[in-house]
């Protein structure tokens, strides 16, 4: 199997934690990480998954990235607005993306604990692809 993953550049220590965590997953599970694509943030993936769903040689699409609290609700709608949007596109092109964005309402603490969340997102995106064939 053959994946992109989309990660955020915000918070990048955090995010290219889990962009190492996920290259790994997928080795060890024996897909392909064809392309990665680094993006400012997170409400600015579903563009960059959209440009990765639709190359044929792609079969799903990881998306990483850590959206902490801040002083308003603005992590609630970044939230909410991709995490939507990676839904639709998901059904658009009838191939499985991975959610692999902590958050929102976490703090930096919880945030670095949840890293090893990306190999989820992995292994769903795996999984999916298996069982829709």
């Amino acid at each position: 199997m053959k994946i992109g993953i989309v990660v955020s550049e915000f918070n990048y220590d955090i995010t290219q934690s889990m962009l190492e965590r996920a290259k790994s997953h997928a080795e060890f599970l024996g897909a392909k990480v064809e392309q990665v694509i680094h993006v400012p943030g997170v409400y600015d993936m579903p563009l960059a998954v959209k440009k990765l769903l639709a190359k044929k040689g792609i079969e799903g699409v990881v998306a990483l990235g850590a959206v902490i609290e801040g002083e308003t609700k603005h992590d609630e709608t970044i939230m909410a607005q991709a995490s939507r949007k990676l839904t639709d596109l998901s059904l658009e092109f009838d191939k499985p993306v991975g959610l692999g964005i902590t958050g929102p309402g976490m703090t930096r603490l919880q945030a670095e604990d949840r890293i090893e969340n990306a190999k989820n997102a992995v292994e769903s995106v795996v999984k999916m692809h298996q069982r829709l064939k």
